[in-house]
């Protein structure tokens, strides 16, 4: 007795490929663009240890930017805002419709967090308020309303509460360890900068001042340390990059250093360690003017 067997037919199913962009996402590249413009000055300005337009010793904005929340491990908050919208600008070149929002819309929804909680701590905790920083919440913002209503209907079961519960969280848990690390609480908090430290060592980078170190010098160490945050901002020249037993750096064979530290403003040459007031009257910096 034979066997039947029963042949089924086997339906194919077509995966409908993903929709892809035939053209960048302007508008986002734009809003990218203006950011991109925005935190490079400001990364600028902090490296460099020149002044921001607008933002005298004292003000507002400069209390901000002196704080402590004005770092994050080590590098300017502008820098790492620089970086997201870099990202940004470069997710507008994805073909992909699905990982191009996936991509822009995570950045701009942690970016509008953290600018968000930025400005929070500067209006509560710090008393004042940054143009600087407002323009990139609003920057941030007006890129985050618009990747969310670019989101394309194609997404497959989708679902908004389903997608916040898996993001918001994420987001959330990594401001509030940045607070902590902010506060001290967990590792090293950043050190926030005196606003009139921070503009006599900008004083005497303009100035064309120098002072001739090497790393090795405990001298060299307690001047830096005189500066605290603004340490950073000095004519520092390191004469020393190779080691104590290295041979001396050639602009500093060029000066002649012989001792550590040694300064040299407005053509006087001291080899000591000098204090902020001492430094003050030789470079003829006045803090009142400096406010203005």
């Amino acid at each position: 007795m034979g066997k039947r067997t029963k042949k089924r037919e086997s339906k194919k199913v077509t995966a409908i490929p993903p929709p892809v962009r035939s053209v960048p996402n302007w508008p986002l590249l734009a809003l990218s663009i203006i950011g991109i413009a925005l935190a490079a000055y400001l990364s600028w300005t902090e490296w460099t240890g020149s002044s921001v337009k607008g933002c005298s010793v004292g003000s507002s904005c400069d209390v901000v930017l002196s704080s402590r929340w004005a770092k994050l491990f080590g590098l300017p908050t502008a820098f790492w805002g620089l970086l997201a919208y870099f990202t940004l600008a470069g997710s507008a070149f994805i073909a992909r419709a699905d990982r191009h929002w996936w991509l822009s819309w995570n950045v701009a929804f942690f970016g509008v967090l953290y600018s968000a909680y930025l400005t929070t701590v500067s209006l509560t905790i710090l008393g004042a308020a940054c143009p600087y920083c407002l323009t990139s919440l609003a920057l941030m913002t007006s890129i985050f309303g618009l990747v969310t209503y670019q989101r394309p209907a194609t997404l497959q079961n989708f679902s908004w509460p389903r997608w916040l519960s898996k993001t918001a969280p994420v987001a959330l848990a990594i401001i509030v360890l940045l607070h902590l690390n902010y506060t001290g609480v967990l590792g090293e908090p950043p050190k926030p900068e005196d606003p009139t430290q921070r503009a006599l060592a900008v004083h005497l980078t303009k100035s064309g001042a120098k002072v001739y170190g090497a790393s090795w010098c405990p001298h060299c160490q307690q001047q830096k340390e005189i500066f605290g945050a603004s340490a950073g901002r000095l004519p520092y020249v390191e004469c020393s990059p190779g080691g104590q037993k290295a041979p001396q750096a050639s602009e500093c064979q060029a000066a002649h250093i012989e001792s550590y530290p040694t300064w040299v403003i407005n053509g006087k040459r001291i080899e000591e360690v000098l204090s902020v007031k001492q430094l003050a009257e030789l470079a003829g910096f006045q803090a009142d003017a400096a406010k203005n």
